[in-house]
């Protein structure tokens, strides 16, 4: 929950960034801590410097905070030192002192970090290695200003407020905003494992960690599965450390939250306390897969069956407590989880996130393996006699084998990460479809893709697999996933921990061999194997859900929910980004063709919509 934020002026000369009096100065960085504790109501500590200040507001165990001649330290969440010391903020110091920027390397778990040593006139800002805690920051000749949340940053009276055109179109694409980009122009993102290192004015970006995949896997499966099952428990004791027994789990009946509930029972030594949400919508409701879980571990199980009315409800609120347009619909689901949870006396749920990208989880993985195997065919039967063959077959008939094999050997031949991109909303569409041409002629189309082919290609060398891995670590988990989780969670007034991403459990997964991870296309084979004598038999056969809106179904039959998606996309025509025209057919034809899959574009233009009428108030 909450976050820190504050600055650093460059005394090198030029005017100065910061504030002339302590006054001013506590008045200023009071106005940057006000949006990180407004939705849970968080207490904030602050530091302020001659030429520097910070403020953290967090729940109690979640700040750290240091002061001594000349230097301040801040840190935001629970993350431990290794070895683990007493003050972990004055222990920074020291190491800030002996090894300057490498010092963040020595922390592990959540945390966000700043280092401000007005002596030297050098700040370090740094994050966890999985993203969990997010740092934004702006550089000028006057100094560094950063903040977790863009909102505290931009309230800054130095911080520039400009909305970054690309920064929309990558939102429209990803329907979330990748780092390091944000919303605003000249503000940029840590990420994960990255540290921002500044001297004067000067900037060195560095990653202190980065996932390093170990394929060479020699130890025997019964030897992982205990590494792997003790790795568990400690990442679960971790993530309930400090908050005794007011830890309660999401549960959705998939493998993660089964696990989790499991183990959060055994190292609690009572009932653990779970929490899921259903819809009464066909093929969208999978209380019977959390019922089953909760009865098999002896659970203390909550359910809330959400509505149309509450998503109305919910919308401003959650395009309120993102600091830039966000586009994930199952964030008003985990919001109202974990509301449920908070008025049950939940401080902190823990959750699943985390265990596809590491063990292999995601239908897509296996999806790719299939198409993967026509690369595995030689060229030159590929080129000279399938294809051709196939191709002259299939284009004066509709036979339907001939036009999957087609459809199979297209698809297939396109590269990855590109091939995962064929699925894409915008693309499908045609960005110039969908967009304004003078937005349009003001943006860089080809951005998105180059940044998905630069995180793919850092595993080059390494297994499909765990290519595909090291990508949706970023941009589904880090850009997304985690995003959805710990802004709904706040937005409740409850924190959120992720055992699967604990420090450990991400070094173990690294080792894992790729067969091990995706078999065939069998899913986190391993991980299934493992847990054979813990999760029921039909949790580990159960294919992947999780907390999917009927959005597009609702949107036909419930008023309310179609005045304010209406509206609200009428209202976006005015700011000149997506074509009105588009919008008209998306409401008047599309969306009743295809409720389901155009309602995700009417989700993500309404949310854009909805961000922006929130910050004009």
């Amino acid at each position: 929950m909450s976050g820190l934020c504050g600055w650093i002026a460059n005394t090198a000369g030029g005017p100065r960034l910061g504030p002339d009096c302590a006054d001013d100065a506590r008045d200023w960085l009071g106005k940057m801590a006000a949006p990180l504790a407004r939705f849970d109501a968080s207490s904030v500590q602050s530091l302020i410097g001659s030429t520097s200040a910070a403020a953290v507001a967090a729940a109690t165990g979640c700040m750290h905070l240091h002061r001594e001649q000349g230097l301040l330290v801040a840190l935001w969440g629970r993350a431990t030192l290794t070895p683990p010391m007493a003050d972990t903020a004055a222990q920074l110091a020291l190491l800030w002192r002996r090894d300057g920027a490498s010092a963040c390397a020595a922390l592990r778990g959540p945390f966000a970090l700043c280092i401000l040593d007005e002596d030297r006139g050098e700040a370090l800002l740094a994050i966890d290695r999985s993203g969990t805690h997010a740092l934004s920051f702006q550089s000028s000749a006057r100094g560094l200003v950063f903040a977790s949340s863009a909102d505290a940053l931009v309230a800054h009276p130095a911080a520039r407020r400009e909305i970054d055109p690309q920064a929309i179109y990558n939102y429209l694409y990803f329907h979330a905003i990748p780092a390091p980009d944000t919303i605003y122009q000249g503000q940029q993102r840590l990420l994960p494992g990255e540290y921002l290192h500044y001297q004067r004015g000067r900037l060195e970006r560095g990653k202190y960690w980065s996932m390093a995949f170990d394929e060479r896997q020699s130890l025997p499966f019964n030897a992982l599965k205990e590494q792997f099952l003790a790795t568990l428990r400690t990442s679960v004791q971790a993530s309930c450390h400090g908050n005794g027994q007011s830890v309660g789990a999401f549960l959705s009946g998939g493998t993660d939250s089964s696990t989790l509930a499991a183990m959060l029972g055994r190292v609690s030594g009572r009932a653990a306390r779970t929490y899921s949400i259903g819809f009464d919508a066909q093929g969208y409701d999978e209380m019977a897969y959390a019922r089953l879980a909760s009865r098999h571990f002896g659970t203390e199980h909550h359910e809330l069956y959400v509505t149309p009315d509450d998503v109305v409800a919910a919308i401003p609120k959650i395009a309120a407590v993102f600091d830039q347009p966000f586009g994930n619909a199952s964030s008003v689901p985990a919001f109202h989880c974990a509301q449920m949870a908070r008025a049950d006396g939940i401080t902190c749920l823990l959750g699943g996130d985390g265990g596809d990208e590491l063990f292999g989880g995601n239908e897509r993985y296996a999806r790719q393996a299939v198409f993967s195997r026509y690369q595995r065919v030689p060229a030159l039967l590929r080129q000279t006699l399938i294809e051709p063959l196939l191709f002259k077959l299939a284009g004066g008939q509709s036979h339907v084998l001939l036009a999957k094999a087609r459809s199979y050997i297209e698809q297939a031949s396109v590269p990855l990460p590109d091939r995962l991109e064929t699925y894409n909303l915008l693309q499908r569409y045609g960005h110039g479809e969908v967009l304004e041409s003078d937005y349009l002629a003001s943006i860089d189309s080809g951005l998105p893709m180059r940044h998905l082919n630069r995180v793919y290609s850092l595993c080059r060398g390494h297994s499909q697999i765990n290519q595909m891995l090291a990508l949706d670590l970023k941009f589904t988990l880090a850009d997304n996933d985690l995003p959805k989780v710990v802004k709904a969670c706040e937005l409740a007034g409850v924190e959120a921990a992720f055992p699967f991403l604990d420090d450990a459990m991400v070094e173990f997964s690294s080792r894992l061999a790729p067969h091990q991870k995706l078999n065939g296309t069998r899913l986190r084979y391993f991980f299934k194997q493992a847990l054979q004598d813990v999760l029921p038999r039909a949790i580990l056969r159960k294919k992947k859900h999780g907390f999917g809106l009927p959005f597009g179904m609702w949107l036909q039959q419930h008023r309310g929910l179609k005045e304010l998606a209406f509206d609200s996309l009428n209202d976006l025509k005015g700011r000149h980004i997506v074509r009105a025209d588009f919008i008209d057919d998306l409401l008047a034809r599309r969306l009743a063709e295809h409720p389901g899959y155009h309602g995700t574009m009417v989700w993500v233009l309404m949310m854009l919509e909805q961000w922006f009428q929130q910050r004009q108030r």
